[in-house]
């Protein structure tokens, strides 16, 4: 990257640190179960509701006790259950057209991160309906409140939950962008770990993995605050602690807790400190090929730390040492530990090591995207332009075996 736009970027992120304190950042209320949503929507003066969620979820029964409860209580519930593993525009538009149609008041999300963006972007258009989803790409383009809404996540990973983005493809496009704005977060959010015990085992690693990106992409960043690192850190500790007892055993309703408390304080870290290369990365391809937000980052996250080498061993250290990872004296050897950790985590949970159907002759474009996404907003340890960008989907792309330290082995070829 040329040194101008390094000068810029490095100026936009210092002014948004700086500022942090001055922002209207908060957390959603904590519901306690089920039986506490018609009680709030009753406070709220909110009789007929959307319940945006997903066909897996709608399929395996996993809003039936919520909706008998708010039917119970006299609320007209409208469910939208089309939402797709990326969602798109189009979905968007449809339960859009639907809400109003039914005369809904609220929003109440179930499912994982993509019935989340969903309902923030339906939230969004109701707020703002001459205003297009495209329009609204970036930071703080939506700024008016939308409808009430209700996050309960069924996985713990996305922290979707607590945070100012949504992430949307266009359907016309497949051009994945990120809307970013406080008036998304939603007002109260619902952790239940029994509606996450049904997951299968991949799902639960994938999601497990997304969570621990986004602490540590929060923590290595140059935007932190005490507060920010600290959730960040918990965090990490809940997930190495956790994540592979809840993939073992789904049962374990108590790791399954744990990985929903993780995913939250990791969601409240990324929501102020931003995350970095590895979500930009995982958007173009989620976008473009409609690969898994959980399952990118998880094969991203120990790529791009080891490309970006010295710049942040200092960090990781820290973070090996605070975990119990490392005690190594040397900043280098602690922070290869740390790596090594996440990659044998990817391992032992079956999680490979690049991801399928990426073409080589996409990769410009890939890159062009998420240097759009990542420059100036992240506050990445360092900086990389499109063409710098290149190789990190190179490394991803590549069907070859690599050992621990990431590189290439003689068995190994290139796709």
């Amino acid at each position: 990257m040329n040194i101008l736009k390094k000068m810029y970027c490095r100026i936009f992120q210092k002014c948004f640190h700086v500022a942090i304190p001055l922002l209207p950042y908060r957390e959603p209320e904590l519901i306690r179960g089920f039986a506490g949503v018609p009680g709030v929507l009753a406070e709220k003066k909110i009789s007929r509701v959307m319940l945006v969620t997903d066909p897996g979820v709608y399929g395996l029964g996993l809003t039936e006790p919520l909706e008998d409860l708010l039917k119970a209580a006299g609320i007209f519930v409208s469910v939208y259950k089309d939402t797709v593993a990326n969602p798109t525009s189009a979905n968007v538009e449809e339960a859009r057209r639907q809400y109003l149609q039914d005369q809904c008041q609220g929003l109440i999300a179930f499912g994982g991160g993509s019935s989340m963006d969903c309902a923030k972007g339906i939230g969004a258009r109701l707020a703002r309906p001459g205003k297009s989803l495209a329009k609204m790409e970036g930071i703080l383009k939506v700024m008016r409140r939308l409808p009430l809404l209700i996050a309960i996540p069924t996985t713990a990973g996305t922290g979707s939950e607590t945070t100012l983005a949504a992430v949307i493809t266009d359907a016309d496009t497949h051009h994945k962008y990120a809307i970013n704005d406080f008036f998304l977060i939603p007002d109260y959010a619902v952790l239940e770990p029994e509606i996450t015990a049904g997951l299968p085992p991949q799902l639960t690693a994938t999601t497990g993995m997304d969570a621990l990106t986004h602490a540590v992409e929060a923590y290595i960043g140059r935007s932190t605050t005490r507060q920010t690192r600290d959730a960040a850190v918990l965090a990490i500790c809940l997930i190495f602690e956790n994540l592979e007892r809840a993939y073992r055993d789904g049962k374990d309703l108590d790791a399954r807790a744990c990985m929903l408390k993780a995913s939250y304080l990791a969601g409240t870290a990324f929501t102020k400190s931003y995350v970095g290369y590895v979500h930009a990365v995982a958007h173009s391809l989620g976008g473009r090929y409609g690969i898994a937000h959980g399952l990118a980052n998880a094969v991203l996250l120990p790529i791009v730390l080891r490309e970006y080498g010295a710049s942040v061993y200092g960090k990781l250290a820290r973070l090996a040492r605070l975990t119990g990872i490392s005690s190594a004296a040397s900043d280098k050897e602690a922070a290869e530990s740390f790596i090594e950790h996440i990659q044998k985590m990817n391992d032992d949970m079956k999680i490979p090591g690049t991801l399928q159907g990426i073409r080589k002759e996409d990769i410009p474009m890939l890159a062009a995207y998420a240097d759009h996404e990542a420059n100036p907003l992240y506050p990445v340890p360092v900086l990389w332009n499109a063409s710098e960008l290149e190789r990190i989907y190179h490394l991803v792309q590549e069907e070859q075996k690599r050992d621990r330290t990431g590189n290439q082995t003689d068995s190994g070829k290139a796709a």
